[in-house]
């Protein structure tokens, strides 16, 4: 069957109504570890792009299976990532980066194993937003009908490998080849500035698990735990690169930190940290251990988390019955899990204007 979306939730002829769950269907849900060869081919790649399939892509290549990626790559543009590229030479990816100003604009991904070839077309680069946010359009196409199109994902990949490009495939053993020098550096606190498109507030109704432990008393069992807000599945442009692994116990996760100043209580937190659940149910949750105990929300209320730097937040609580709260609550369109809780994203001029706030990095 083909599938069509237009993403995220706009409109969708299938069961999958994004581009992340259309790689998780052929390269996760359907597909057996070490079977065959996946494919990567986009002209923007990041870490964030790549997050939720680090683990199965190591589990693939580890059982004997291949991987092949073929990403941009510039000297002068931030086309691909230095720490995408080396988190998929670590899963055993084959990691080709071409070298040319906008030349590689083609994004398709895929694979093809024993049970046959998956190839998803789409306007969504390997990045956090091609992933979550951006308006992209995907088109995910099955076996039966590449074979009438006489279409092989080895013959594409044997007449890229024979064109006269400038292609190099760096190596984690060899950090000064040329290949390494079309990449860009994402480590935080390089003072990257930020893209106007990045600078948006989070508008996010608040369920009982992010408020509990804030309406909790000292002694409450309600209080026991970590205070979070647990944050959409598609969170992985709202921020950093998620290069902070953690190893313990069955199930990783992959983090950053950021900081969060809390402007309800005029607190600065230089070390907030935000995690993606990466092995088990690919949550994003937000520390907010700040609140514990303070009363300042509620089920229902909205918290206003705005970004204002490559690494920095500002947080905001709107109670509920109250004109903000009406205009805010209009924007958070979108459905987390299944019990009414709702998020979405506005410009930050237009938080400002809503709400009458001054975000410091407009100030």
């Amino acid at each position: 069957m083909i599938e069509f979306s237009l993403h995220p939730n706009i409109y969708a002829t299938g069961k999958h109504k994004s581009l992340r769950s259309m790689l998780e269907d052929v390269w996760v849900r359907r597909h057996t570890p070490g079977d065959g060869t996946l494919y990567v081919i986009s002209g923007f790649a990041n870490y964030n792009g790549g997050a939720r399939f680090y683990r199965p892509f190591r589990e693939h290549t580890e059982n004997g299976g291949k991987i092949i990626a073929f990403l941009g790559g510039s000297s002068a543009q931030r086309l691909s990532s230095r720490q995408v590229v080396e988190a998929l030479l670590e899963c055993g990816a084959e990691v080709n980066i071409i070298n040319r100003k906008r030349l590689l604009h083609a994004k398709c991904y895929g694979s093809a194993t024993s049970t046959g070839q998956n190839l998803i077309i789409s306007s969504g680069n390997f990045t956090g937003p091609g992933m979550s946010q951006n308006v992209e359009a995907s088109l995910k196409l099955p076996d039966n009908l590449l074979t009438q199109a006489n279409f092989q994902w080895p013959s594409l990949i044997a007449n890229m490998y024979a064109q006269t490009w400038l292609r190099y495939t760096p190596q984690l053993t060899t950090p000064d080849e040329p290949g390494w020098k079309l990449l860009y550096d994402e480590t935080p606190g390089l003072k990257i500035i930020l893209d106007e498109s990045e600078a948006v507030t989070l508008i996010l109704v608040l369920g009982h698990a992010d408020t509990a432990r804030i309406q909790a008393e000292h002694k409450d069992k309600a209080a026991l735990g970590s205070q979070y807000f647990w944050l959409s599945k598609d969170s992985f442009d709202f921020f950093p690169p998620l290069t902070i692994r953690n190893k313990k116990g069955y199930k990783g996760t992959l983090s950053a930190l950021v900081k969060l100043y809390y402007v309800d209580l005029d607190i600065n937190d230089p070390q907030c940290r935000v995690t993606f659940e990466a092995e088990n149910n690919l949550d994003f949750r937000l520390g907010t251990g700040k609140l514990r105990y303070t009363k300042l929300a509620k089920q229902g209320d909205i918290a206003c988390i705005s970004r204002i730097d490559e690494d920095a937040y500002e947080l905001r609580i709107i109670k509920r019955n109250t004109p903000v709260y009406d205009l805010l609550n209009t924007h958070a369109i979108n459905f987390i899990g299944h019990q009414g809780k709702r998020y979405g994203y506005i410009d930050n001029p237009q938080f400002e204007k809503i709400t009458g706030a001054r975000l410091k990095q407009r100030a």
